[in-house]
């Protein structure tokens, strides 16, 4: 089975659509802010044949997938193992000043998903790692072996916003005197029997506490924090940026972002705008655009995206 059948890009038309303007030149540099398999890579050099790809990840197993399915294209790519918020340095140290179009596409990938001793899926019974970066880092079964009450209902409650985040934690710390929770089979376990038999009718009980130990694990929103405006910065004039986020935390963050970028900054009450009080950037889409039936049919995964993009209208003051 190839990568196109394993991997279908979520939005990969649209992505083309609002970036083709910045790319269309020769010489343009687009950034893979997250390479995963390289499935959109791999559609915008074939688009764009002028275009210079620095695809990042810092899932090795990534890279090494993503620079196999990419090696055609010679040298016109140039891949980075670092966190997306590393994304001006990446640039820099590829040797140029811009990047002329930016894409990020947020959460955990097909690939970690789908490889079950990856320990993402509640679904597959796995060592709980979680580490997107599986060289270096805390892994899941680390978090639940070490952090207290308090910490664990912490994270259950500001990454997967959990109704149920203090009963979880108790449970937890009373398994864990038995014996250690390494595996995600006895983690789902161990959430199935302490929520309510009412409460599992909406759904799983193991779905949000393993979207907080992956965010808590892999700092991603911290992470995403310093990226976006990062990646902003290193946009010049006509530069895009879409951003496709799979969950509410992410997306209130771009948002946030996104908004600071394109308010202006003219003191109120001022008569007339300056010209270095105008916003930097201006939205593409209006609010979060959705997938449309056709493609969530089609790509399961794409049912809960939410694209934001922008556009570098003027160079900051």
């Amino acid at each position: 089975m190839s990568l196109r059948d394993i991997h279908t890009p979520v939005l990969l038309e649209r992505c083309v659509e609002l970036l083709a303007p910045a790319l269309e030149r020769p010489g343009a540099v687009f950034v893979d802010a997250t390479l995963g398999m390289g499935g959109h890579s791999e559609a915008f050099l074939e688009r764009f044949p002028g275009i210079h790809l620095i695809g990042l990840d810092r899932d090795q197993d990534a890279l090494r997938i993503a620079g196999e399915r990419l090696a055609r294209f010679g040298d016109r790519v140039t891949l980075v193992h670092t966190v997306y918020d590393g994304i001006a340095e990446a640039v820099t140290g590829a040797g140029f000043d811009v990047a002329d179009g930016i894409l990020f596409d947020l959460g955990v990938s097909s690939l970690q998903l789908d490889v079950a001793d990856r320990g993402f899926a509640y679904s597959q019974d796995a060592p709980l790692d979680m580490r997107m970066d599986q060289s270096a880092g805390t892994t899941a079964a680390d978090i639940l072996a070490t952090y207290g009450e308090g910490d664990l209902r912490r994270i259950f409650e500001r990454y997967g916003e959990e109704k149920l985040a203090g009963r979880y934690a108790r449970a937890i710390i009373a398994a864990r005197a038995e014996s250690p929770i390494d595996r995600s089979g006895r983690l789902v376990e161990i959430l199935i029997a302490a929520t309510p038999y009412a409460a599992q009718r909406s759904g799983h009980p193991a779905k949000r506490v393993f979207q907080a130990l992956r965010i808590e694990v892999n700092r991603e929103l911290a992470v995403l924090e310093r990226a976006v405006p990062a990646a902003l910065d290193i946009l010049p004039v006509g530069g895009r940026i879409v951003v496709l986020s799979y969950q509410s935390l992410e997306d209130r963050l771009v948002k946030r972002e996104f908004a600071d970028a394109v308010k202006s900054t003219a003191p109120a009450g001022l008569p007339v705008e300056l010209p270095e009080h105008a916003p930097r950037f201006r939205l593409l889409v209006k609010g979060a655009e959705l997938a449309s039936e056709e493609e969530r049919a089609r790509n399961p995964r794409a049912t809960p995206v939410r694209l934001r993009a922008a556009e570098r209208v003027r160079t900051s003051s």
